[in-house]
């Protein structure tokens, strides 16, 4: 049993059906926390949701499992700790989560979070533990990634996480894309790209996904795991059908936000072939996210990646006019996609680690 520093408590959190609830009080609050977190690391509130926003991510899902708990210091709320457990055949992984207001570091939440943490992924005999983490410009040592492709300073969550025997796998860059000043280098982009991808043709849709792209779309999302970029990180070849990709959408569509799906269609087979995905929240004038874009590997070498990004954000201009800039994420390692974001225009804004540790019996 884990024992917490004294006047910390770690509550788990059940999920309500909706925010207005009353028993919601204590997602609420980890929603809240999770913004304030978020926006003392980054420095901007871009990565805000609302909790009704945020709500539909912890919906039932056999895919995986989640668990959530409240960090309370003296009654309040000053973090999270997550753990996922994916449900495939035979992984031996967990995805987790610790997120504190810097206020509360250095009194040994922590360090009994991380074994809280680490005692759920035993529980369900998971063996890989894996986890992200800004890491803000610092002065000082930097801790290069064993890709050989970015690194980031050594500061306080690095060597939390080196303490334990967490090693630094990849860099991951976010970048930021203005949107202010309209998109003419896209157009001119996009031309090129269609030039160069004949025997393909552009598909677009608002999740949710249309039943007649449902099977092409979850085969592509199947791929995330196995055709990017994963340095020395694990991951689950994922199993993706129709069914997935409803709860999938669901995710987004029943909180209330807005997505749109770019996709390449390869012409003599009709297979879906590449895309790239574009989500704002319900106030479409808050910045916007670009989830997961991929080509498939059969299919590279024909500039989709470009086609996808460039079709997707001329069309959401009509979606979101006011959203201010696109954020996403690549690996270091994942040159090509960079230079595509390059070229656009998206130009780095902040570094995240990805981290690993295989557990022993000790």
């Amino acid at each position: 049993m884990i024992t917490a520093p004294d006047g910390v408590e770690f509550r788990p959190l059940t999920f309500p059906p909706s925010v207005d609830d009353p028993h919601a009080a204590d997602f609420v609050a980890m929603a809240l926390i999770r913004n304030l977190v978020y926006a003392e690391v980054s420095g901007h509130d871009d990565h805000r949701m609302s909790p009704a926003e945020l709500l539909p991510n912890f919906a039932p899902d056999p895919a995986q499992l989640r668990y959530v708990w409240l960090v309370l210091v003296d009654g309040d709320p000053v973090g999270r700790i997550g753990v996922d457990i994916p449900q495939e055949a035979g992984s031996r992984i967990a995805y987790w989560l610790i997120e504190l207001r810097r206020s509360v570091w250095g009194r040994g939440i922590g360090s009994a979070a991380l074994a809280l943490v680490e005692d759920t992924a035993r529980a369900h005999g998971r063996t890989v533990l894996q986890t992200w983490a800004e890491h803000p410009p610092a002065a000082g040592e930097r801790l290069e990634a064993p890709t050989g492709y970015g690194s980031i300073p050594r500061d306080h969550i690095a060597r939390f996480l080196l303490k334990r025997q967490y090693r630094l796998e990849q860099v991951v860059r976010v970048s930021a894309l203005d949107l202010s000043g309209g998109l003419p280098r896209v157009r001119e982009m996009l031309e090129k790209a269609t030039e160069a991808a004949a025997g393909y043709r552009v598909v677009q849709w608002r999740l949710p996904t249309p039943p007649e792209f449902a099977d092409g779309y979850a085969w592509m999302k199947s791929r995330m795991n196995t055709d990017a970029p994963a340095a020395g990180l694990d991951f689950d070849e994922e199993t993706w059908d129709a069914e997935r990709v409803a709860r999938h959408d669901a995710t987004i569509v029943d909180a209330g936000r807005t997505a749109l799906v770019t996709a390449a269609q390869h012409l003599d087979t009709g297979d879906l072939v590449a895309f790239n995905e574009l989500v704002v929240n319900r106030d479409l004038s808050e910045a916007t996210h670009q989830y997961d874009t991929l080509v498939l590997s059969d299919h590279r070498g024909h500039r989709l990646g470009m086609l996808v990004k460039c079709a997707g954000l001329l069309a959401w201009r009509e979606v979101a006019p006011r959203s201010p800039r696109v954020i996403t994420y690549n690996a270091e390692e994942n040159r090509p996609m960079l230079d595509i974001n390059e070229a656009i225009g998206f130009a780095p804004i902040a570094y995240e680690g990805a981290w690993k540790r295989v557990l022993t019996d000790s």
